[in-house]
């Protein structure tokens, strides 16, 4: 029986697989320092692969380099051996919600999510510290080889500790973000869906830099736009160069090149319609009534004569083209008053994600306006100088999001969550979060730590908690279905012992320690989350706990899954289980009476399920 690996994958491996199909002859063989075999690339016979030239020692070419680069690539590549335990008390309708808030240091994070979310994510949207010589940036520690980084991620950090502050006196000011930022942003980019796009806010400070990393990582054809955000309404006399620094960038890329066609999958037919098949899309417009009067009138249904009125910014289209569409039978109306109509956007009629969108973005939102937010669910200021909400709503609604899944890992306060579930009320959309935060700790001076959270994380959480409330108070005709929820999920060490992860060095006298190999103090759904994990389940899948002869087993997303940790697996089990037809299951190595016993049960389910994959832990 084939066993789960239990940690997040080896992109060295999966890169060296890709370089193989393309160039086997670049592929060789080499001893490490323990004198075992592995497989490298060779590198000389690649470059001439690539080169029309011949290849003769280092040229001079543009690239961007700095101290810590190439340990920021391994240490992004480098697998760990880390989970995410479920913590039920601390979430919000933990069995039925679709969305997360996942606390933990955000490089683990992305490592720990490469397979479940794997090109899945429609928009990042990230708020990463400026380096402005005031913030705490992650210490990565990158002194060391992806073994011996694998064997310390088996240790328990303590909270926050992996941040430490980034002044300019220090000597590599701007290296140390940029390795930062780098290992991120590439393992971000996995997790984006062909057509997904990537928000990053930034100021004057690393904006250069910020470019110049993300032309590398996604390619200088992906550049969207560097948006601009009025953040600040009134003069800052505090300038030490006479200047007033009023604005901010959103430095937007996309997985894909410019102009090419979005993930057809989205596109669907389900009235028949001849036109071939279509997306929702937006039609709130761009612009202001003064700038735009034009775009500014109330809509309203020729068949039902329910009147929508007219959003804030108007429009998409001017009255004329809005009659052509009704016309074609192309407009979307929703049977509540309250609702959005929407528009029928054909395949073969594909229009940019974010087109005309203005680069000036914002211009009614301001950094008061975030902190305003915050005073407004919490009475006092338990955060400086969050995101105004409405101004990622508006990222959010202006890239036509309307089912899709929205990933912020440096959430802050979750200033993305509230604007999430805010639009999702306001149009009936079903967007999906994942909120990622270090529970980095609150000064004991600030009004954070006097109302009594210890942490930012912990912020996080209950400003979800109250915003959607709010919401649902607000909103009760619209948002009755609202997905208001999160499954907290927490980075953790293993569940399973270093005996797991390195069986070959167990002598013969202590082969007694792989018997119980999963450390005490986890739980059976510790266990199933790191399973879900390994297989590249969706983390928000519906869990169903049942009892089948005395075993608690777990059913995921129907049969998706299932698994049972419970010792004295017996035959009568397993074919009681095989009934169901899984596509997956799952037990633990040491739960079985016997190896016969172990070896009948690959056999039972390959004569009454032979489509389900059987491992173990």
């Amino acid at each position: 029986m084939d066993k789960l690996k239990m940690q997040s994958p080896n992109l060295v491996d999966a890169n060296i697989d890709k370089i193989a199909a393309l160039f086997p002859n670049c592929i060789t063989e080499d001893r490490d320092e323990n004198g075992r075999l592995r497989r490298v690339v060779d590198f000389d016979q690649l470059r001439q692969e690539l080169s029309a030239n011949l290849v003769e020692g280092p040229q001079e070419r543009y690239t961007l380099s700095w101290p810590g680069k190439n340990e920021a690539i391994l240490t992004a590549n480098a697998p760990i051996a880390k989970t995410l335990r479920p913590c039920e008390e601390e979430s919000v309708d933990f069995e039925n919600t679709r969305n997360l808030f996942i606390e933990g240091d955000n490089l683990d994070v992305l490592k720990l999510l490469q397979e479940t979310y794997l090109n899945k994510v429609k928009l990042i949207y990230i708020d990463p510290p400026y380096n402005t010589g005031n913030d705490f940036i992650y210490e990565d520690d990158f002194a060391e080889n992806a073994e011996a980084f694998l064997q310390r991620s088996n240790q328990k950090d303590d909270e926050g500790n992996r941040l430490t502050a980034n002044t300019e006196a220090n000597g590599r000011f701007h290296s140390d973000w940029l390795t930062m930022m780098y290992a991120r942003i590439k393992l971000a980019r996995n997790l984006l869906r062909e057509d997904g796009v990537l928000f990053i806010s930034i100021d004057d400070n690393e904006v250069h830099n910020l470019r110049k990393v993300c032309d590398e990582v996604f390619g200088e054809g992906r550049f969207i736009a560097a948006f601009v955000w009025k953040s600040r309404l009134n003069k800052d006399n505090r300038s030490t160069n006479g200047s007033s620094k009023d604005h901010e960038y959103l430095v937007c890329y996309g997985k894909q090149v410019r102009g090419s066609l979005r993930d057809q999958a989205q596109y669907k037919n389900p009235d028949d319609d001849p036109r071939g098949p279509w997306a929702s899309a937006n039609m709130v417009g761009l612009a202001t009534a003064d700038r735009r009067p034009n775009l500014h009138y109330n809509l309203i249904n020729p068949v039902t004569k329910i009147n929508y009125g007219c959003p804030k910014m108007g429009w998409r289209y001017e009255p004329k083209t809005m009659n052509r569409l009704m016309a074609e039978n192309r407009i979307l109306w929703p049977g509540d008053p309250n609702g959005r109509p929407r528009r029928k956007a054909f395949s073969d009629e594909f229009e940019s994600l974010y087109t005309g969108f203005s680069t000036i973005i914002g211009e009614k939102w301001f950094t008061k306006d975030g902190t305003a937010d915050i005073e407004e669910l919490f009475g006092k200021r338990v955060m400086d100088f969050p995101k105004p909400t409405k101004l990622i709503a508006e990222i959010l609604e202006q890239g036509d999001l309307h089912n899709e899944i929205i990933l912020d890992f440096f959430s802050g306060s979750a200033t993305t969550a509230h604007a999430v579930m805010q639009l999702n009320a306001k149009d009936g959309g079903n967007r999906q979060f994942v909120m990622v935060q270090l529970p980095e700790r609150c000064d004991e001076k600030s009004e954070a730590f006097k109302a009594g959270y210890k942490n930012i994380a912990e912020i996080g959480k209950e400003r979800i908690r109250r915003a959607g409330k709010k919401i649902k108070e607000e909103t009760p005709l619209i948002s009755q279905n609202l997905d208001i929820g999160f499954r907290v999920l927490k980075v953790d060490t293993s569940n399973m012992k270093d005996v797991y992860y390195t069986p070959d060095e167990l002598s013969q006298g202590n082969l007694e320690l792989f018997k119980n190999h999963i450390k005490p103090d986890r739980s059976p759904e510790d266990l199933l989350f790191q399973v879900l994990i390994d297989w590249g389940l969706d983390l928000t899948n519906p869990i169903t706990k049942k009892t089948i002869d005395g075993k608690t087993v777990f059913l995921v997303d129907g049969n998706a899954l299932m698994a049972c940790f419970d010792p004295g697996i017996n035959e009568e089990l397993v074919k009681k289980l095989a009934t169901h037809k899984p596509l997956r299951v799952v037990f633990r190595d040491d739960a079985f009476g016997s190896d016969s016993v172990k070896i009948n049960v690959e056999q039972i389910f390959k004569l009454l399920s032979p489509g389900t994959e059987v491992k173990s832990i």
